[in-house]
């Protein structure tokens, strides 16, 4: 296999003008910020999200298209493909960011919580991947491929077993498909969030996470699902023309600190403390 180089880079490399992309699970949180974010670089954006309110609201705020699909549901992917398709054109950018977790004890967990955390953060990667690939080879056309995962993927999570395996997963298949669809000029990657400002996040923290999190991240705060997006838009864009396979992780520096954290009166880091 024999591939002309791309033209060389500019400013206008980063320009994502009239490009079609698909996010989902864009209707709130680091979905809402991608989608913004691609919006704003030029992108048609479509979310795929599975509440009407979020989906509706996030369309309407880019100028772009809110479809209400469950990314769970092979028929839901196809309509919402087809629609998108033919209201703003073929997808060159897919962003499978839908997912969620809940916690629990791995010995308290069962088989119907497994099943539902796998298809919540895998098997919809696996299946929108396959069907958005599809059409983008049909149609004769390249594309990016980002696949949100979590730091949870590369390091130990008590409580998150099954959520942690999944994100995993889809780190590993990232690599592979990146694999198997270099030749149709598809790159896959992948972005991994940790502390990210969100309402679920929030929610999950309490009032005192902001303190916690000034001393946990190297960088000092979380970060802001925009902020996740700019990663997205990088290995969207022609910038990253030759970036497949990888994993961007955008967290401040949390998964390079491994346990090492500020101390509170500022002196420095320690380990554990």
């Amino acid at each position: 296999m024999e591939c002309e180089p791309p033209a060389p880079l500019s400013a206008d490399s980063l320009h994502l003008d009239g490009r079609v992309s698909v996010v989902t699970g864009g209707g709130t949180g680091i979905g809402r910020g991608v989608a913004r974010t691609l919006a704003n670089f030029g992108c048609r954006v479509a979310v795929w999200e599975k509440d009407p309110d979020t989906a509706r609201a996030a369309g309407e705020e880019i100028n772009g298209l809110g479809l209400v699909v469950d990314v769970r549901e092979a028929d839901q992917v196809e309509s919402a493909l087809a629609e998108t398709i033919e209201r703003l054109g073929c997808p060159t950018i897919l962003v499978n960011n839908a997912g969620g977790t809940f916690a629990s004890p791995f010995l308290d967990s069962n088989e119907r919580g497994w099943n539902a955390l796998h298809r919540a953060n895998l098997f919809h990667v696996i299946l929108c991947t396959h069907r958005v690939s599809g059409a983008m080879v049909g149609a004769g056309l390249g594309g990016s491929i980002v696949n949100v995962t979590s730091i949870e993927a590369h390091r130990a999570a008590p409580q998150f077993a099954a959520y942690a395996a999944a994100k995993a997963g889809v780190a590993n298949f990232t690599k592979t498909a990146a694999l198997e669809l270099a030749v149709h000029g598809i790159r896959v990657n992948a972005v991994a969030p940790d502390l990210t400002h969100t309402d679920a996040m929030a929610a999950m923290a309490g009032p005192e996470g902001p303190s916690r999190w000034d001393r946990i991240v190297p960088l000092g705060r979380a970060g802001t699902p925009e902020e996740v997006g700019g990663a997205v838009v990088f290995l969207a864009s022609d910038l990253s023309s030759y970036v497949t396979g990888e994993t961007i992780h955008v967290d401040g520096g949390t998964f390079a600190s491994s346990g090492w954290f500020h101390r509170p009166d500022g002196s420095g880091y320690g380990y554990g403390s």
